[in-house]
């Protein structure tokens, strides 16, 4: 009876979508030889004064993480970058895993002996490994055109001096009661008369991040001078930063702040450069990093929603959002419990997740007329014929779990507000394109504010520890040890058409972001919107999957919507068993490119979420 009742509302909820649309607040960005778009203007203007030096999509891409990373764009230095490539001259698409690892000495039993139940969301001991550096030198190495140099030169020039934004500022100042309690992290980001933060317009310096960008640099122009190639010398500054005194220095600090990192953490870790995996969705390849990442659960998501009619449920009707959400849901759940490092045992169940006859059996389970607020993880294993070693620990997984302190004492989310930042936690994103057909996607994060500033390298560590687990029943391929990568919501993605790039998007935003790319995607490829209305357009946030920070928490059935859905269509969902709350902004800060092979062109869209956006010619 209710889907009859849908069908008839269809006519008002499916308004085509591009009309709903059609206006939006920014305007698209055109280019025609390259087109940079990040979180910040200036770091957009980095990758542009890149470009106008001759450099492709991959030097203007790392200019752009180098630019945000010093402007604490949701991220610094000693975080993480991941990134998907399309390299035109091999025509394929190569992922770059610049994770940090977790130190020696980071146990389960390390942490338990501390009362925590999970890694801590602050701090020293919140830290992985710096892969930020690595990654930017590695891409820049194998795929760029310019020098290390010409490359950090806009990042140098923010480090000595940037007037920072109100929005960074009035952040810093609310997470003063974090960062007073660490000195350097004190020192710099607090520097006015009582220890606040900087004010808006006011000249913002890192100067002992500068001398440390400067010594890469050094180390570069040194190693050319003494006959090495291009690549070789880009690799010795890198070795410099893993292996040389900037490596001991960081150790050094790290350890007398309370953190684990020792030196061979660090000289023993390595940036990968590894296959992606991908889906066919009604003919355009999606691409995204494998399960170290939670980029496998958009391409479940599409393996499942190919089994419905999307388009003539009519755009974010009830019966489209329930139908997007149930999908996500059941896709989450595998994240929770089968993702982990790909590159330490157990195996993860990939080709099973990825299976098309895993999605059609996972699509079975979809009740068209209520939220699943038990929604568990699937068996994958049979459809990669083999035997799920941990039947028992799935079979328990609606169990209820211990509710104590979460990482170093952090309880529950308190409130929504609290939920919801923590939901969000962390990264920017960096794209790029060409007219030599370079074309990059990236996710770089960590380091965030409040971080701890490793001393007189002027580094901002990650924070990427909270997100493993401490208790195998939670996901096995995901308890914290020695040497391993957390599992990581960032995700970037790449789509192809003939074989041919046509759509690179990402997006800023935690357990969001794969929710948000999934729609923009959606957007386009089923609705037709344009690059920059599928950015704007009204979407919609699950919050059943389990957090991936602090405390891990799920709210089975809880949905943000757009204020502009209509209240019909909220009480129907109500009806179903959501608990539905409203923003006004709900796209996430989704930053795209589209390759248009008709016009020989390129579209730029960035949403009207925050401050990014981007530049093209």
């Amino acid at each position: 009876m209710l889907f009859r009742l849908l069908a008839a509302i269809v006519i008002v909820a499916g308004i085509p979508a591009a009309a709903l649309a059609q206006r939006t607040q920014k305007p698209p960005l055109h280019g025609q030889d390259w087109m940079a778009v990040t979180g910040k203007p200036l770091g957009a203007a980095a990758g542009a004064k890149v470009f106008l030096k001759g450099g492709n999509a991959v030097d203007a891409a790392c200019a752009m993480i180098a630019a945000t990373a010093t402007m604490w764009d949701t991220l610094h230095w000693g975080g993480e970058t991941q990134a998907l490539v399309y390299d035109p001259h091999a025509k394929k698409v190569v992922g770059i895993n610049a994770l940090g690892v977790a130190p020696t000495g980071a146990t389960v039993e390390f942490f338990r002996a501390k009362g925590m139940g999970y890694p801590p969301p602050y701090g020293p001991l919140a830290a992985v490994t710096p892969g930020t550096p690595g990654g930017i030198m590695t891409m820049l190495a194998q795929y760029g055109k310019l020098s290390l140099a010409e490359v950090l030169e806009p990042a140098i020039r923010l480090a000595e001096g940037f007037p920072i934004e109100a929005q960074l500022a009035n952040y810093i100042e609310r997470q003063r009661e974090h960062l007073v309690q660490w000195p350097d992290s004190r020192r710099i980001m607090l520097p006015r008369a009582g220890g606040h933060a900087p004010e808006a317009g006011e000249i913002f310096r890192q100067p002992e991040l500068a001398a440390t960008l400067r010594k890469l640099v050094e180390t570069e122009k040194a190693a050319l001078a003494a006959g090495k190639s291009r690549k070789e010398a880009i690799l010795a500054a890198q070795d410099r930063f893993y292996r040389g005194d900037i490596a001991k220095e960081l150790v050094a600090s790290v350890r007398a702040q309370g953190g684990l990192f020792t030196e061979s953490d660090l000289a023993g870790w390595k940036v990968l450069v590894e296959e992606p995996v991908s889906t066919r969705y009604k003919g355009i390849d999606v691409f995204k990093l494998t399960a170290w990442t939670q980029g496998p659960v958009m391409l479940q998501a599409l393996n499942i929603l190919e089994n419905f009619d999307l388009k003539a449920m009519g755009y974010n009707s009830t019966r489209y959002i329930h139908t997007v959400y149930q999908a996500m849901n059941l896709a989450y759940a595998d994240r929770d419990f089968y993702y982990g490092d790909t590159y330490t045992p157990p195996e993860e169940p990939v080709p099973g997740l990825l299976s098309k006859e895993y999605a059609r059996d996972r699509a079975r389970l979809i009740d068209p007329a209520r939220n699943d607020a038990k929604a568990s993880p699937g068996d994958p294993y049979p459809y990669q014929r083999a035997k799920n070693p941990y039947i028992e620990l799935l079979e328990r997984w609606n169990a209820p779990r211990k509710k104590g302190p979460g990482g170093g004492g952090t309880p529950m989310a308190a409130n929504d507000a609290d939920f919801e930042r923590a939901f969000y936690a962390g990264t920017t994103s960096v794209i790029a394109a060409d007219k030599e057909g370079w074309v990059v996607s990236v996710t770089p994060s960590g380091g965030w504010v409040p971080a701890v500033i490793a001393g007189s390298t002027g580094i901002g560590l990650s924070q990427r520890m909270q997100s493993f687990v401490t208790d195998e029943s939670e996901n096995p391929f995901n308890v914290v040890a020695p040497g391993k990568r957390p599992r990581v919501t960032l995700t970037p993605s790449l789509a192809l058409r003939d074989g041919r790039p046509w759509l690179a998007f990402a997006v800023q935003g935690g357990d969001g972001q794969d929710q948000d790319l999934l729609q923009y995607f959606l957007n386009v490829a089923e609705f037709g919107m344009t690059p920059q209305e599928a950015a704007e357009a009204p979407g919609f946030n699950s919050f059943q999957m389990r957090a991936s920070f602090e405390a891990h928490e799920s709210r089975p059935g809880r949905i943000m919507v757009n204020d502009a859905t209509p209240p019909y269509v909220r009480k129907e969902l109500r009806a179903m068993g959501y608990d539905a709350f409203s923003r006004d902004r709900t796209s996430g800060p989704v930053n795209a490119i589209m390759i248009d092979r008709r016009h020989g062109t390129l579209w730029g869209a960035s949403s009207n979420h925050g401050e990014d956006y981007g530049i093209g010619w």
